[in-house]
């Protein structure tokens, strides 16, 4: 091969076979037009205004976006929390029944131990459902004696003796109260 000292081939090595077209030649213009205005537009600054507006948007979502995953966060570990304590209330509440039934067959050294219970978890949420002479509530108590009124004159029903204590936990009923009611 013929070639000059820059290494480029020449027309007379062969290296074009023919005569170049009027169309490839405006193509080659073209290629070369279209990649002078890519190095150009790639070398021009932006406006360092306009440029400052978008990092400052970009950082403001960005920060709006950690702000309300970090919440999200919070509040599904404070849920799991809640829930790992109403699992442990829900397993202590056979061990409140049972100071109960021994309060009422007479026994006096259960009841402290039953109220240092109820004493230690009530900041946290806990709350003991005792309806005694309430009006009935069919959301927290389960009525299972119904007695019509001795008196005729009904007010709706009352709660008239509990069978067995409900219990609450952060504001949703674990277990009715066990009533019996009257009305």
């Amino acid at each position: 091969m013929n070639e000059p000292a820059g290494g480029a081939p020449t027309v007379g090595d062969g290296a074009f076979s023919g005569e170049p077209t009027a169309e490839a030649v405006e193509e080659l213009i073209g290629e070369i037009l279209d990649a002078d205005e890519a190095v150009a537009g790639r070398g021009e600054a932006a406006d360092p205004i306009v440029e400052r507006d978008a990092f400052l948007a970009d950082l403001q979502r960005v920060s709006a976006e950690f702000s309300n995953f970090k919440k999200q966060t919070e509040r599904r570990n404070s849920e799991v929390a809640s829930r790992a304590r109403a699992d442990l209330v829900q397993v202590l509440l056979p061990v409140l029944d049972a100071c109960d039934m021994a309060v009422d067959q007479g026994s006096d050294g259960v009841e402290p131990i039953r109220a240092a219970i109820s004493t230690a978890l009530t900041p946290l949420g806990f709350e003991v459902i005792d309806p005694a002479g309430e009006a009935f509530d069919p959301n927290r108590h389960e009525a299972v004696i119904h007695e019509a009124d001795s008196d005729g004159a009904s007010e709706g029903l009352r709660v008239v003796e509990v069978m067995r204590r409900g219990y609450g936990w952060a504001g949703r009923v674990m277990r009715p109260a066990m009533v019996r009611v009257q009305g």
